[in-house]
């Protein structure tokens, strides 16, 4: 098997990371390109600067006297295990971390690589912020290098599309998929010893079941029964999600998983109140805005949705934008069985909303409309959201599978903003019911606020493309007006009916399965304009953060 990638790969010319040149001999000509280099150096530097100020650093702690004392002496074996779920992302994204932190003696720079799990600026288009550094590859370690999509589907690999496989060269020409378990044995079986130790450790049944199971398809790749047990877990107050997840990291196909972990702490009142919508969720299903022939599947109602304090996060969820809410698991056939868990990560949240939404209301809502901004509506806007991704269509209309499969890279910013749009829907009909309280004035206005943060997180996020395309296509429906002052107005009979027709839209791309008008409409909605840029760049003058950052960990929680 050969190596993947070399530590020099990602690195253009003859410029390496240190910024030094042995390229030319020639004085003159060394002369000039270490000019330049410098030069180039300055102006990263300078951007780098600039960027580490949009983060808000904020400690995830949650109250430990609530908890047994067998739950104190699991966390620091919970938080154990999500460290090495940590490393694992690093070798999946950047595996020449040390190498490259090696060659960098700022240690601001050093600090934002560490941020963005890598030498690409993640909540700016990947921009590279580090001398020498080219294009942030979209193969990454999950294929060769300079593997395609065609030469992948030419080949005769049996696992060509495989969650939880890498494909490597063994030839020219030759392709083979290694399974996850095989290629980080290591690591993984020390995380599985740690959530056994775990589970010797757990008072309550379903947590003890679920963390041996999670230790064993840790080792094995086989996740579906520990995503069962998870499932069936009711009472339990820690938890931990941790393992190859999402597909956001696999820009050539959207196929393959990144390693991640949160470790979470139930907040049992808050949980109390928002059991009662999933079930819900069939009458729901059955009136949303489109033909009938793209709502005919009946969601999952063996579901909860709850609220926890999360204390650690690692790998995939750490990386650019923070998750303030999880809606898992991912496979299509457990959550048609069994359906999914909605978590809302609160603590998370109401950091976000005190320190992002909250002054960007102050300067984009206009002055009238910002006594509408409220957290109970962001944590509700932000909890439809998850439980919307169990709405509409997982399977394809016309014959090509499942979504996620026909629609491959363009599948994650799609589903996105479908569970944007279907989450506002939701919160308007049980309003309209009474089954929630509140002004729908307080949601929408709230909503569109949440759109200004999350468009800050650019185009290389699947949720900044869902909400860049939510802006534009509500700006051509008159559903916001912009003041002469640069500030929104939201105009709330428009935006309900805009909201109908956006999510009419996504929901008949995701039946048809068409991939290229997936894309094509990517490229021409989920975009910035030049006004709105305008606008989000008084956020940063303002010094109002894009994002949070944490302090973590046993030291920040108290316990050892």
């Amino acid at each position: 098997m050969k190596p993947f990638i070399k530590a020099c790969l990602f690195l253009t010319g003859c410029v390496l990371a240190s910024g030094i040149s042995a390229c030319n001999n020639n004085t003159s000509t060394t002369f000039s390109t270490t000019k330049k280099e410098v030069s180039v150096r300055d102006s990263l530097q300078a951007y780098v600067d600039e960027r580490l100020d949009i983060y808000e650093k904020v400690k995830l702690t949650t109250n430990i006297n609530d908890l047994s004392i067998a739950e104190r002496q699991i966390l620091p074996l919970l938080i154990q295990a999500a460290q090495v779920m940590d490393e694992l992302y690093w070798k999946q994204v950047y595996p020449q971390r040390d190498s490259l932190l090696n060659t960098i003696k700022d240690e601001k720079t050093k600090s934002f690589i560490w941020i963005n799990y890598g030498p690409w600026d993640r909540l700016n288009g990947d921009k590279p912020f580090v001398t020498g550094i080219g294009p942030k590859p979209i193969t990454l370690n999950f294929y060769p290098a300079e593997m395609t999509k065609e030469a992948l589907k030419k080949s005769d690999v049996k696992d060509k599309y495989g969650l939880y496989s890498v494909i490597r060269e063994e030839k020219p020409g030759k392709y083979m998929s290694v399974p996850y378990h095989v290629l980080y044995a290591t690591e993984l079986q020390k995380a599985s010893s740690l959530l056994k130790q775990a589970a010797l450790l757990a008072e309550d049944a379903g947590f003890k079941k679920y963390l041996n199971l999670r230790a064993d398809a840790l080792t094995s790749d086989n996740y579906a029964a520990s995503d069962y047990a998870w499932l069936d877990m009711k009472n339990n107050t820690l938890d931990i999600i941790l393992g190859p997840i999402e597909n956001y990291e696999d820009k050539l196909l959207n196929a393959r998983a990144s390693y991640e972990a949160y470790v979470l702490v139930k907040d049992k009142v808050w949980s109390k109140r928002l059991a009662k919508y999933v079930s819900l969720l069939p009458e729901l299903q059955k009136g949303l805005p489109v033909a009938a022939k793209y709502k005919n599947e009946k969601p999952g109602t063996d579901s909860e949705i709850n609220a926890y304090d999360v204390i650690y996060y690692a790998g995939d969820c750490n990386a650019g934008s923070k998750t303030i809410a999880i809606n898992l698991p991912n496979d299509e056939i457990i959550q048609q069985k069994k359906g999914t868990r909605r978590l809302q990560l609160k603590n998370a949240m109401k950091a976000k909303f005190d320190k992002i939404l909250v002054p960007i209301a102050k300067e984009l809502i206009d002055v009238d409309q910002q006594q509408y901004v409220d957290f109970d509506a962001f944590f509700t806007n932000v909890m439809f959201h998850e439980v919307a991704h169990g709405l509409g269509i997982k399977k394809t209309i016309t014959g090509k599978g499942f979504v996620k499969d026909a629609l491959q890279e363009q599948y994650s910013w799609l589903e996105e903003g479908k569970a944007d749009i279907l989450g506002l829907y939701m919160v308007t009909g049980l309003l309209k019911k009474g089954e929630l309280a509140g002004d729908i004035k307080q949601f929408y206005t709230t909503y569109m606020a949440g759109i200004l943060r999350s468009v800050r997180f650019g185009a290389a996020s699947a949720h900044g493309k869902a909400n860049m395309q939510c802006f534009n296509f509500f700006k051509q429906e008159g559903a916001f007006l912009r003041n002469p002052n640069g500030t929104y107005k939201v105009d709330f009979v428009r935006f309900e009916a805009a909201m109908n027709n956006l999510g009419g839209v996504i929901l008949m791309l995701q039946g048809k399965g068409d991939r290229a008008a997936v894309e094509k409409t990517q490229k021409e909605n989920a975009i910035i304009t030049t006004e709105l840029q305008a606008d989000l760049n008084k956020l940063t003058k303002k010094g109002i953060p894009v994002d949070i950052i944490f302090e973590q960990g046993v030291d920040v929680l108290g316990v050892n």
